[in-house]
């Protein structure tokens, strides 16, 4: 189910340098939308996308993926400015770190709409001072300091994503969110 891509021409590097990789979970999208999915991809890609997509079980007529890439440091980003075109599907994309660089994790849901943080070598959500500093001030009108940390983090996504996330037996990648 697992499908590798390299994006671009072999070698390229991206704006920041370098080469970077990770990996995109589409964990529902409905049937009728998969082959226009394929085809974004296919345009983002470069060339043709062979998804290799499941039967999504706690989402009748949705499918799923999962498709580990390599190309140029910042394709991440450029996966889900494509993917957010598809404001029915859920999936996540994920940068590794690369040097001098953080990862990147997005996530989007229909209900919740995008989610990007910042991920640690480690794989930590990192939170700048300033983001840290507007949840603070933010917290006496929208509902606490607990619940904006939470938001800033990806609660949210990750309590939507989880069901989906653990639902496929022969999933070959799992995100850890979790880890003590």
């Amino acid at each position: 189910m697992t499908v590798h891509v390299e994006i671009g021409s072999s070698g390229a590097a991206g704006a920041f340098g370098g080469k970077g990789h990770g990996v995109v979970f589409i964990h529902s999208c409905p049937r009728a939308v998969t082959p226009h999915l394929d085809w974004a991809l296919t345009r983002l890609f470069g060339k043709p996308a062979t998804v290799d997509w499941a039967e999504q079980p706690i989402e009748p007529g949705a499918m799923r993926a999962e498709i580990l890439w390599a190309g140029p440091v910042g394709s991440g980003a450029k996966i889900a400015s494509a993917l957010l075109a598809f404001k029915q599907v859920r999936h996540e994309v994920t940068e590794d770190p690369s040097p001098g660089r953080s990862g990147e994790r997005f996530a989007a849901t229909p209900a919740l709409g995008l989610f990007r943080a910042d991920i640690s070598e480690n794989g930590d959500v990192t939170v700048s001072e300033n983001r840290l500093r507007s949840a603070i001030s933010q917290s006496n009108v929208a509902g606490g300091l607990v619940a904006e940390i939470a938001r800033l983090i990806g609660e949210p996504w990750d309590e939507e994503l989880e069901p989906f996330r653990c639902a496929h037996e022969g999933a070959t990648v799992r995100v850890l969110h979790a880890v003590v």
